[in-house]
């Protein structure tokens, strides 16, 4: 069988013989360029690897390079383009809107019909998250226009309509992955960041069976099979989940501890919008308002329509409108923590808006056209196939980043998105990196990082000479990329490199 891979193998090799011949030609002369040619090129760690490496100062002068030319694997450095491009079409300021509405009629406080919420792709609803708005007060709100429309009982069902988005999840995730909390695809009525918490209770004695259920949010529809086994006492927590593509059901596997007392795992969530309706019933009902029927699935909702024309209603009457926070907002907890979710949300949402469609495959052409029409990047060295970086089927070159990054630093938006970047030794996902440096040098750097099996990624900027007291439009910059796969070791035995050329690019930027 013909591997799919070949033809990029080959045009791998055919760049990289390129490459070389035209670094040999015109070689680059910086400390930084010096550093790749006699620390890391020396070092056998990297002999296995595939590395690609593009650093260009604020005039576009090249100051290092190492295959610039190689699409690799990303991972979550992908963010960095969804996010921006996210704030450039849809703009700083654009918030996502889920609406709470109702059919039927309404008799002496009684609702002879079904309430609806109607999903708008807000990522950040009903999660934990400090940027999101408590979902207590979302509830609020929703309550009181149940109230205010004269509602205090249901004599129906609560309808969750998710269409906004396609259900769906990507076709190149691994199976492995979309069972946990960082493998949530999008929903167009997320909730909860589209996770489940279980709490899991050790048996008595080891051997026995542990104790599996729903923690939060409610979900009584979803089927576990509990296979949990009790462990010997400090034998380690030692379970796993696994779940299918949009199933109803789970399975939970292996073993903890007997003198564990609970243990909370989050895991992800394939029916959110079931679990947004199921704990605003509950919600409801704690708040005097009684609803006889059950949540219905917008799709089941449809089928039971078609199926009784007579019955046929009007469309649903908007009684409340909540809003997201501002996207710049989602977009820095998406970049500083590498939230999968939230970078999958906005690759949606800019098709939403572009094409009305809200499906992956319109989506990544979507981002296409924005990058290319409307930021003005050319696309050669870019193959998105996701917007957070999950997929292993996103392969960028250093030069194409170079290239956004250098557009991106003279757009209206910079600013934000600049502000977005994770910096050393701060909270995000650089906390740990060039820890025992000092603070002005790691302070010069603004970047993402990007971590997949074999693959350690950094790209965005660092700042030069006096940068630092600029505003954002004034900076002089480096962009850069630094991307490794394949490498033969573990990433904590590769770090020491990757961090000392980004040491050497802060180096060279103070001195410039």
């Amino acid at each position: 069988m013909k591997s799919k891979f070949l033809p990029l193998i080959i045009a791998v090799a055919l760049q990289c013989f390129a490459t070389t011949a035209a670094d040999a030609a015109k070689p680059v002369k910086s400390s930084v360029q010096n550093y790749i040619n006699g620390t890391m090129k020396s070092d056998r760690l990297w002999k296995n690897a595939v590395i690609a490496i593009k650093a260009i100062d604020d005039k576009g002068k090249v100051i290092a390079e190492w295959n610039p030319d190689f699409p690799i694997l990303t991972a979550s450095t992908m963010k960095t383009v969804t996010t921006g491009a996210g704030l450039f079409y849809l703009g700083e300021d654009f918030r996502f809107e889920t609406k709470v509405a109702y059919t039927g009629t309404i008799n002496n406080g009684t609702l002879q019909g079904d309430l609806f919420i109607i999903g708008g792709g807000d990522p950040t609803l009903g999660s934990a998250d400090t940027v999101a708005f408590p979902i207590d007060s979302i509830f609020g709100v929703w309550r009181d226009a149940v109230a205010n429309a004269g509602i205090n009982k249901v004599n129906g069902n609560i309808v969750v309509d998710d269409s906004f988005f396609k259900r769906e999840i990507p076709a190149s995730w691994c199976w492995s992955d979309i069972a946990y909390d960082y493998g949530c695809a999008p929903s167009g009525l997320t909730f909860y960041e589209n996770t489940t918490k279980f709490k899991l209770t050790p048996g008595a004695v080891p051997g026995s069976k542990a104790n599996v259920e729903v923690e939060y949010p409610l979900l009584p529809t979803l089927s576990i099979e509990n296979s949990v086994v009790t462990g010997e006492p400090n034998s380690g927590n030692n379970n796993s989940y696994r779940t299918q593509d949009l199933s109803l059901s789970g399975r939970f596997y292996g073993s903890i501890p007997v003198n564990r007392e609970v243990i909370y795992e989050t895991n992800s969530n394939k029916f959110p919008h079931l679990s947004c309706g199921y704990e605003f019933e509950r919600f409801l009902e704690k708040s005097g308002i009684n609803v006889n029927g059950t949540v219905e699935d917008i799709q089941a909702y449809n089928k039971r329509m078609a199926a009784n024309p007579v019955s046929a209603v009007a469309a649903p009457a908007v009684i409340a409108t909540t809003y997201s926070p501002e996207l710049w907002k989602i977009v820095l907890i998406t970049n500083r923590i590498s939230n999968n979710l939230y970078a999958e949300t906005i690759l949606k949402m800019i098709d939403k808006k572009l094409t009305g469609n809200g499906s992956y495959n319109s989506a990544l052409s979507s981002i296409r056209t924005i990058l290319k029409d409307s930021i003005g990047v050319d696309l050669w060295g870019f193959r998105n196939d996701d917007g957070s970086g999950l997929s292993r089927e996103n392969y960028v070159a250093p030069n194409f980043f170079c290239n956004y990054y250098t557009t991106m630093a003279k757009s209206g938006i910079f600013a934000k998105f600049f502000e977005s970047l994770p910096i050393p030794g701060r909270p995000g996902t650089l906390r740990s990196v060039l820890k025992n440096e000092k603070e002005e040098l790691k302070s010069r750097i603004h970047a993402k990082s990007g971590s997949l099996s074999s693959v350690k990624c950094y790209a965005g900027y660092v700042e030069m000479g006096d940068s630092q007291k600029r505003e954002a439009s004034e900076k002089r910059l480096i962009k850069f990329a630094i991307l490794t796969n394949n490498f033969d070791a573990r990433a904590a035995e590769m770090m020491p490199k990757i961090e000392g050329f980004m040491k050497a690019l802060a180096q060279y930027a103070e001195k410039h």
